[in-house]
């Protein structure tokens, strides 16, 4: 006799912040509400990021009830960013922190397991859609299933889902170099652009160290070593002393983002969301994971589970897709050196180019005219540098 699969209201793949927050954001909406959060992993467990924590990210979890999660942690209040030599570091608006996602995830699930949230040790493989139910390895079944398994999901595999332009990245921990503590530093490459490397200070003598840069499908991706070589390059020192190193894929966002239809739906990386900028993930899990179980519950509550993902899409529309076009437009400008340049310049004459800059780069800001007329002053100056023109009377 085949045994008769377990029925959820909302069964969640993936347990971190993206299936977290789907689970926090639809225990919110109703408490009580059937959940199962999976993960092929015990809790805590490592996972490659830069381990940069938005203030945004704590605003939203506030929404769903969740405080304090890095109030044992050292803010980092200032970010600098460079290239060759250029330098813009100025005071973030609101500080940011460094959690490392072993801590991060962990909080964040045990959060979710505290609002009524059931987290199950599972490694789905096997998806099936039937007329009232979702149903995973024969095992498992729910109203809404919500994909929030990273840059190689299954759910999106299963959606049979294109993929979409992908950065390639090393992480590791290193004892913090003197010159870089307290900040998060940038420093961008002198080609592949977007490409960086990067360290941000820990708070405990240690720093998040890594480089990351898009994956072209005419040269073939760096190995680990070439990886770790390129962050020396940029960042002298940075990798003494380094250990845990570990790759990563970071499935980019476009302009032309659109979230599935139907009870299957997909939040964070799954979801190809990752800003194409600067490789941030962390807060578009939260948010796209919060809107995800909202929308689980708000079809519920018509009896339409099947149209969940179009409650989600009305939703996310909204409050991320002007963003996603931004941040595409911002990604291509920065192809150019001349453009990125004159960006680090326009942020380092202007605080408020430079916070709008950090908008952009962490959460739902926009290209702001601030941010225009520094950028347009400074490709005036610098044409007029190169070419040798006469200043203006």
């Amino acid at each position: 006799m085949v045994p008769t699969p377990t029925h959820w209201d909302l069964a969640v793949v993936g347990a971190g912040p993206a299936g977290a927050a789907t689970a926090l954001g639809a225990l919110r909406a109703e408490p009580g509400l059937r959940v199962a959060l999976l993960d092929r992993s015990d809790f805590p467990r490592d996972k490659a990021c830069g381990d940069g924590v938005a203030p945004h990210v704590l605003d939203l979890l506030s929404e769903v009830g969740v405080t304090g999660l890095v109030d044992d942690r050292a803010p980092v209040d200032r970010l600098r960013l460079g290239r060759g030599g250029l330098v813009a570091e100025r005071r973030m608006a609101r500080p940011a922190w460094v959690v490392p996602r072993r801590v991060l995830d962990t909080r964040m699930v045990d959060a979710a397991v505290a609002a009524g949230a059931r987290l199950l040790r599972h490694r789905v493989r096997d998806l099936r859609q039937y007329g009232d139910a979702v149903v995973l390895d024969g095992e498992i079944s729910a109203a809404v299933v919500v994909g929030a398994d990273g840059a190689h999901s299954v759910v999106r595999r299963a959606l049979g889902l294109p993929g979409g332009p992908v950065a390639l990245a090393v992480r590791g921990y290193a004892p913090i170099a003197a010159g870089r503590r307290g900040a998060q530093v940038i420093e961008f490459a002198g080609r592949h652009q977007p490409s960086y490397a990067w360290s941000f200070d820990l708070g405990d003598g240690r720093a998040n160290v890594g480089y990351g840069e898009i994956v072209h499908e005419n040269r073939p991706a760096p190995s680990r070593a070439r990886l770790l070589e390129r962050i020396e390059a940029l960042l002298p020192g940075a990798t003494e002393g380094g250990e845990h190193w570990v790759g990563h894929h970071l499935p980019l966002s476009t302009a032309r983002w659109r979230p599935p239809t139907g009870r299957l739906l997909l939040a964070g990386d799954a979801a190809g969301l990752v800003n194409p900028l600067t490789g941030e993930g962390i807060y578009y899990a939260v948010a796209s994971g919060i809107e995800a179980g909202r929308a689980a519950v708000a079809a519920r509550r018509v009896g339409r589970p099947e149209a969940a993902g179009d409650q989600y899409a009305h939703a996310t529309r909204h409050i991320l897709l002007p963003h996603l076009r931004h941040t595409a437009f911002a990604a291509r400008l920065a192809r150019s050196t001349r453009v990125l340049e004159a960006g680090l310049r326009a942020s380092a004459a202007d605080q408020r180019v430079f916070d709008d800059l950090v908008e952009l780069g962490l959460a739902r800001g926009r290209l702001t005219p601030a941010m225009a007329l520094g950028l347009g002053r400074a490709l005036v100056a610098s044409f007029r540098h190169t070419s040798r023109l006469p200043e203006p009377p």
